[in-house]
């Protein structure tokens, strides 16, 4: 028997697989999803009735069956819930955990943990364009150490921000993190790093980084991306990031640019080699040919990996080899919209990743990651180290 829920975004790439919604406004304001449902029911289920229990099979099947890239006839949704199912499934038959299904091997090693501890951009209500500021615990040696160290951080800077702003300023936003009154992307790396600092750790214990989802402010008529109050071009929006990571030591900086600045990606990539890494989410979007164009380009050195931005169990290991191959660090990624479904926890695992983000160290859908991962370092013995490549 194999489960599976799919989660949604609220900042998504334009070049995503489509995400089928019944679009009646009568019910779910739009956003339900019978049709998707009534797909795997009618459709997909009878067609799979009777294969092996094989995740590849029944996604070579599903993708012929759609016949779209996009997967706009029977919904990216409904595939990718049948495929994560089924690889549960035949774990389960196997007598195996997910990860070891996935990528059978004799050693694994553990992400550390990404956490949104501050969200701006679509993802709060506040005036913040940066839509994530992140903790990374990459000095941590466990897993459940490294949850210790960003929990610790997460409650200190609640008590900083109730302090200077009030009780409304530890409101959360869709990932978990707080949403405070602040405008200016310094003001709040300036905050965090005093909630580092008073929880007792050093700048090499929590690094800090931000996912600008850049795409989101960028004015398109006018080739500008508003921040922080300015309309700043590529190249001057590229010296704020530049300062950005010198003057707070940030590791991490995802989506700098709009989702077809391939150039401007490059341009970043090579001026903070060897200081902090580029990631790429909205530009790739866990797309095989878009993360070849990537590479060839060279345009970051690490790729964000969003399952159901692609549709399949099967793409998505294809992407991740395809990036690991060519020396690319992997980051596996929850959605603002997630679901208590504990399926990237195995995939990151399986896969070596070097990241993992599913927001704060609170909300039951994304602390249902971090406890899976506690419970997946707890079967794999002693010998569980964090990642530490990339880091």
């Amino acid at each position: 028997m194999g489960r599976a829920a799919v989660p949604s975004g609220a900042s998504t790439g334009a070049h995503e697989a489509v995400e089928l919604r019944d679009g009646d406004r009568n019910r779910f304001g739009g956003l339900g999803v019978s049709r998707a449902v009534s797909n795997v029911n009618t459709v997909i289920g009878p067609r799979l009735a009777g294969i092996d229990c094989d995740f590849e099979e029944a996604d070579s099947i599903m993708i012929r069956m759609d016949g779209t890239k996009e997967k706009k006839k029977l919904g990216a949704n409904a595939i990718l819930a049948v495929s994560m199912a089924t690889a549960r499934a035949a774990a389960q038959e196997r007598g195996e955990p997910l990860f070891r299904y996935l990528v059978p091997k004799d050693r694994y090693v553990l992400p550390v943990p990404m956490m949104n501890v501050i969200n701006g951009g679509k993802h709060a209500g506040n005036d913040l364009a940066v839509q994530e500021f992140l903790i990374e615990p990459v000095g941590a040696k466990t897993f459940g150490e490294a949850v210790r160290f960003g929990a610790e951080v997460y409650h200190v800077l609640k008590q900083i921000l109730r302090k200077e702003f009030g009780p409304y300023a530890v409101n959360v936003g869709d990932e978990g993190g707080y949403a405070p009154p602040l405008k200016l992307t310094r003001d709040a790396l300036d905050v965090i790093s005093r909630a580092i600092s008073q929880s007792g750790f050093s700048q090499s214990d929590v690094r800090l980084g931000i996912d600008p989802a850049s795409s989101e402010f960028y004015d398109s008529e006018k080739s500008v991306y508003l921040v922080d109050g300015r309309a700043l071009n590529a190249g001057e929006l590229e010296d704020f990031y530049v300062d950005l990571v010198r003057t707070y030591r940030l590791l991490t900086l995802e989506d700098p640019f709009h989702e077809e600045a391939f150039s401007d990606f490059s341009h970043l990539t090579k001026k903070l080699e060897g200081t902090a890494m580029v990631i790429g989410d909205d530009i790739y979007v866990t797309n095989p040919d878009r993360i070849r164009t990537g590479i060839k380009k060279r345009a970051s050195t690490a790729v964000l990996i969003k399952p159901n931005q692609i549709g399949t169990v099967t793409e998505t290991l294809e992407a991740i080899k395809l990036s690991q191959k060519a020396g690319l660090s992997t980051v596996i990624s929850h959605r603002s919209g997630e679901t208590e479904d504990v399926f990237i926890a195995h995939l990151a695992t399986a896969v070596g990743s070097q990241f993992i983000k599913t927001g704060a160290p609170a909300r039951g859908e994304r602390v249902s990651k971090y406890n899976e991962l506690l419970r997946i370092e707890e079967e794999i013995g002693n010998d569980a180290p964090l990642n530490r490549i990339g880091t």
